[in-house]
């Protein structure tokens, strides 16, 4: 019998999923066959709609390779799980004569714990919690939310968090779940056997597709210890975001808080000189981190000097001497060691990371309102880490609406670890870009507007001339208007503003869950939603009412911004440029995701308006403008006015 060939297989799949087979999508597919085939790599942009998911699990599973899929959204997950997966499986059956299994696989945390559940949680006697689960009727939302998770167990066949409808609050879920380092391993939990966790990962061990999150490709990479199944094929979609997660599961983090949690958990477990040395060094570093301004430290001053060394020493004596003690009249003894060394090591690892210091790190202060400050070290890049880790066993393929910056892959390819495209080298990963574009016209379907005669935004929130431009183009577009701002204080200000002016129900993030106001905002024409960075990733609202995005400036990185600035000093010191680079680089792919947010559907019609004369006027505007989608470009406000309320009538007229 001969083998199908891969647009035979295409066909099938397309028209399992109900889908219409797209000339980007065929070809998106062939050239994904093609690096599985030779071993080599593949960065893919493809355009909304053109069925991308599709487009790399045909010949995906037609090889027949063990394949991992990393996503960075929890809605993908679910549709290549519950909707793409299953009916390509069904569809490609009789074609390939076997039946590929898929299996999810998430970090531990995400999971229920059933001996925290059953056993209670290894608590702090300074907490005073009550034990939510003797409590016959709680009246708090965590005892309730607690009570809901014990009967959701009963039921729940993973034990996954986000199968858990509705869901309950990050608290109640801490008291049920453990970390990779709180766990006691399935061989000496009493509920090994059952485990939720483990299911997973032996369902994953014997799966041929492995669907997990950036997070966990990055905890894989990076920590040495294995938690993925080994496999011959990687995936990557919405790569767009994959350095900025490798980049947080790299990064180190010290706070008051945290380490007097972990001198409250080894206290009981260790002698009281042990224990005196490490709230003596807590103490010392929760005084220093009062007076701590926020910045980059590009040394570290005496004081903290002495402060990390104070408590890595002491964190070391605690860790000894919980390996070294039993106290059997610790109730649940195991529970509460492997708790208590998790919270110290994780405190002596940070404090040992920053003293030993790298030119590859990046140490910092950071200060929130409602937390406190922070002591942090970052990776300078991640470059070489993904170069390494990433690319050196396995075929990858990187998949993304945005890949493409400025007209090229090689600023996000860089970004990955790799060299220009064609530049090959014996230790340089061989990869190739592909562009298979988008199913919809662009040009026909958007206008890109920038308002060139508004004043050069500066550090201020409320830009009077900006609120004036802005409450013209929501009234000339009828509401219809996702508002994407640079900061939560832009927003607020412009919701503000334009509640007090306009007619339009302006919702504004923070005010509901996310969900809640993208439903909202969808179901209602009038209705505007302004917010700040998830919005400019997360909606995918086709149809009318979502037909005018406004950006109220480039979104370059905050002057001030520790990690960014470093990194742009860095290329500057090797002779590049560190501001197109960086910055310029950073902003192209907030805005091409923003952009996306306008043309979801073939019949969608809409105005990109950026109110930031910059991207007219500047020396980069062209290459940011290069990023976005192929909309007709003005600068005439009166045309886009104009406009706008010519496809606030059309829609009006065709609703029903």
């Amino acid at each position: 019998m001969t083998k199908p060939s891969l647009p035979e297989l295409l066909h099938a799949a397309v028209a399992a999923v109900g889908g219409v087979e797209r000339p980007g999508q065929v070809a998106m597919a062939e050239a994904v066959g093609q690096v599985i085939d030779d071993g080599s790599h593949l960065l893919v942009q493809a355009g909304t709609g053109t069925g991308k998911s599709l487009g790399y699990l045909v010949p995906a599973l037609a090889h027949g390779d063990r394949v991992v899929i990393a996503t960075a959204t929890l809605a993908l997950q679910r549709q290549l799980v519950e909707r793409d997966l299953p009916r390509t499986v069904e569809a490609l059956h009789p074609l390939l004569r076997r039946r590929p299994e898929f299996a999810m696989l998430k970090g531990r945390s995400n999971y229920l714990c059933l001996h925290r559940l059953h056993e209670g949680v290894p608590q702090e006697e300074e907490d005073g919690l009550f034990d939510p689960f003797e409590a016959a009727a709680p009246t708090s939302k965590l005892g309730k939310d607690l009570l809901r998770l014990r009967d959701w167990a009963d039921e729940t066949e993973t034990g996954d968090r986000d199968d858990m409808t509705p869901g309950v609050s990050d608290r109640a879920w801490s008291q049920v779940s453990v970390t990779s380092r709180e766990c006691l391993g399935a061989t000496k939990c009493a509920y090994g056997a059952e485990c939720f966790a483990e299911a997973a990962r032996e369902r994953a061990k014997l799966a041929d597709v492995v669907v997990t999150n950036h997070a966990l490709l990055a905890i894989d990479a990076i920590e040495g210890a294995p938690v993925l199944p080994q496999h011959e094929v990687l995936i990557v979609d919405e790569a767009h975001e994959l350095v900025s997660r490798v980049t947080g599961v790299a990064t180190g983090e010290l706070t008051p808080g945290q380490v007097n949690r972990a001198v409250r958990r080894a206290a009981k477990l260790v002698d009281e000189k042990a224990a005196d040395q490490l709230q003596t060094a807590s103490e010392g570093f929760e005084r220093l981190m009062e007076l701590a301004l926020p910045g980059r430290l590009e040394e570290i001053p005496e004081d903290l000097s002495y402060a990390l060394m104070t408590l890595r020493d002491a964190a070391r004596t605690v860790i000894s001497a919980i390996g070294s003690t039993r106290d059997r009249s610790v109730q649940d003894e195991d529970a509460v060691r492997k708790q208590a060394l998790a919270a110290v090591e994780t405190v002596h690892g940070v404090a040992e990371r920053i003293l030993t210091g790298s030119e590859h790190d990046v140490v910092w202060y950071e200060r929130h309102d409602r937390f406190g400050a922070s002591l942090r070290v970052a990776p300078m890049s991640v470059s070489g880490l993904l170069r390494e880790k990433l690319f050196a066993d396995r075929s990858v393929v990187l998949a993304s609406a945005t890949l493409k910056l400025g007209g090229d892959f090689n600023g996000v390819g860089a970004s990955l670890g790799l060299a220009p495209e064609g530049v090959e080298g014996e230790d340089l990963p061989v990869w190739k870009g592909i562009d298979v574009g988008s199913p919809f016209d662009y040009r026909k379907q958007g206008i890109l507007y920038v308002a060139r005669h508004l004043a050069t935004p500066g550090r201020e929130a409320g830009r009077a001339d900006m609120m004036d431009e802005l409450a013209e183009l929501v009234q000339a577009a009828g509401g219809r208007t996702l508002g994407l701002f640079s900061s939560m204080r832009a927003a607020q200000a412009a919701a503000e503003e334009l509640r007090g002016r306009l007619g339009q129900p302006i919702l504004l993030q923070g005010e509901d869950t996310l969900g809640e106001l993208i439903k909202t905002f969808a179901a209602d024409p009038e209705t505007c939603l302004f917010g700040t960075l998830s919005l400019w990733q997360g909606v995918d609202v086709p149809g009318p009412s979502c037909q005018l995005v406004v950006m109220d400036r480039i979104p370059f990185p905050r002057p001030d911004d520790p990690l960014m600035s470093a990194r742009q000093k860095a290329v500057e010191e090797a002779g590049g440029n560190g501001f197109m680079a960086v910055a310029a680089t950073h902003a192209a792919l907030l805005m091409a995701q923003g952009a996306g947010r306008l043309v979801r559907a073939t019949g969608d019609r809409g105005v990109v308006a950026v109110l930031d004369p910059r991207l007219a006027n500047a020396r980069y505007g062209s290459f940011l403008r290069t990023s976005l989608p192929d909309f007709w470009y003005t600068t005439d406000r009166n045309q886009v006015r104009r406009s706008l309320a010519a496809i606030d009538a059309a829609a009006k007229a065709e609703a029903p």
